[in-house]
C-alpha cells in the first residue's frame, strides 16, 4: 500500500528540515534503506516495539517494518492558487498525496526571514488553508460548467446532474467563506459526490509545531505551540511538537550515540516517531505481522479490513485463493514464547473470509490459485 504524506507550509518553517530529517531516519534504518523515488520522495520506516521485540524472539534472517511515503512540497505563498512563486507545483503536488502534515512555524530566529514578517501559527494556517480553498473553488466551477449543462438534459442522468450540482454549490458555499471540505458538515452520500474531485482542502490534516530545541522544556505553555495546539483542536486533529532542526542533528548521529543524546535533550525517542506514527494513525492504518525464520515483516492496511483483504497486500494471488488464515497476537507469541507454544496453548485460530484483522495480529494465510 503506497500512501503517501505531503509536507507543507510557507518558506522558512521548518519544512524541508523535517523531511531531511525524516529522509535520513530511513536511511539508518536497519534492513530497510531510505528509498528516494523522487529528488522530493522519501519512504520512511514506521517505528514498531512489537516488531523489534517479534524480531529479538525468532532471530529471522530479515526484519522488514511497514513504512509511509513522505513527500516534500514546493513552499508556498500567497497567490499560490494564481501560480504566485512555485504554486502550480505545489497545488499539482499536494493533489496527488492521501494527507496532508502543515508545519507551522513556533520559532523566532532573526536569522531566519518569515515570509509574512512575524511569526503567528494561526495566521500562517490560514494562509495556507485559504490559497487551498480558491484552488478548490476554481476546481468546482469547471465541473459546475459541465454538470449545468448535464441537468438540463432529462431522465436519470439529469436528475444525477441536478444531485451533484447540489453538493456542488453547497460546497463551494463554504469555501467562498474559507471553510475547507473536510470541516464541512457533508453527509457521507455529499462526499462521494465529490470525491473523484480531489479536493485540496479534503485531505486529513497532521499538524507540526516545529519549535526551538530550548522551547522543547515548556512547549505546553509556549504561546506560539498553544496557538498551534488549539488550531489542531478546533479541527479535531493531531499536533506533534519538535525541534525539526535537532531532528535533524539527531539523525546524523551514529545509532550508539543517539540514547544519550536524546537524555541530554530531555527526549525519550525522536520527535520523528511520533510524526510517522501519528501520519499511520490519520490515514486510518494498523499492522499485522508475518513471522516466521527467513522474515518478520509489519504490513499496512485499513482498519475494518477482512483477512482476504490483509492477504491481497502481500500478493493478489493470496486474496483470489483465499481459504483460512491462521491467527495468533502477538501478545500471546511473546508471552508463550513460540508459536509452537502459542499453538499447544489452543491460542492460535484458524479465521474465514469474513475475520476482521485486529492490529498487531501475527498471520499466516492458506490459499490456492488455479490456473
Amino acid at each position: 500500500m503506497a500512501l503517501s504524506i505531503g509536507i507543507v507550509g510557507l518558506p522558512n518553517v521548518g519544512k524541508s528540515t523535517l523531511f531531511n530529517a525524516l529522509s535520513n531516519a530511513g536511511a539508518q534504518a536497519a534492513n530497510y534503506p531510505f528509498c528516494t523515488i523522487e529528488p522530493n520522495v522519501g519512504v520512511v520506516p514506521v517505528p514498531d516495539e512489537r516488531l523489534d521485540k517479534i524480531s529479538s524472539l525468532v532471530q529471522p534472517e530479515k526484519t522488514i517494518p511497514t513504512s509511509l511515503e513522505f513527500v516534500d512540497i514546493a513552499g508556498l505563498v500567497r497567490g499560490a492558487s494564481k501560480g504566485e512563486g512555485l504554486g502550480n507545483q505545489f497545488l499539482g503536488n499536494i493533489r496527488q498525496v492521501d494527507a496532508v502534515l502543515y508545519v507551522l512555524r513556533c520559532f523566532e530566529d532573526e536569522n531566519i526571514t518569515h515570509v509574512e514578517g512575524s511569526v503567528d501559527p494561526a495566521r500562517d494556517k490560514d494562509v495556507v488553508d485559504t490559497e487551498l480553498c480558491l484552488k478548490d473553488i476554481e476546481t468546482i466551477e469547471k465541473r459546475r460548467e459541465k454538470t449545468g449543462k448535464m441537468a438540463k438534459t432529462a431522465g436519470k442522468e439529469g436528475e444525477l446532474a441536478k444531485v451533484e450540482l447540489a453538493v456542488l454549490d453547497k460546497t463551494k458555499a463554504a469555501l467562498d467563506q474559507g471553510i475547507p471540505v473536510r470541516a464541512q458538515p457533508l453527509s457521507a452520500e455529499e462526499r462521494e459526490v465529490i470525491r473523484e474531485l480531489f479536493l485540496l482542502t479534503n485531505k486529513p490534516v497532521l499538524y507540526i509545531a516545529n519549535v526551538a530545541e530550548g522551547q522543547l522544556k515548556d512547549a505546553p505553555q509556549d504561546k506560539y505551540v498553544k496557538a498551534a495546539q488549539a488550531i489542531a483542536e478546533k479541527e479535531k486533529a493531531e499536533v506533534v511538537v519538535l525541534a525539526a532542526a535537532l531532528e535533524a542533528e539527531i539523525q546524523q548521529l551514529p545509532a550508539e550515540e543517539r540514547p544519550e543524546f536524546l537524555k541530554s535533550a530531555g527526549l525519550e525517542e525522536p520527535g520523528l516517531n511520533k510524526v510517522v506514527r501519528a501520519g499511520y494513525r490519520l490515514l486510518g492504518l494498523q499492522t499485522y505481522f508475518t513471522v516466521g525464520p527467513k522474515e518478520c515483516r509489519a504490513w499496512t492496511i485499513h482498519k475494518g479490513w477482512k483477512a482476504p483483504q490483509a492477504a491481497g497486500v502481500i500478493h493478489t494471488d493470496f486474496e483470489k485463493g483465499f481459504i483460512k488464515a491462521e491467527v495468533m497476537g502477538w501478545k500471546d507469541l511473546l508471552g508463550l514464547g513460540s508459536e509452537a507454544a502459542v499453538r499447544e496453548k489452543g491460542l492460535l485460530r484458524m479465521e474465514g473470509k469474513e475475520y476482521v484483522v485486529q492490529d498487531g495480529d501475527c498471520m499466516h494465510f492458506r490459499f490456492n490459485v488455479t490456473s
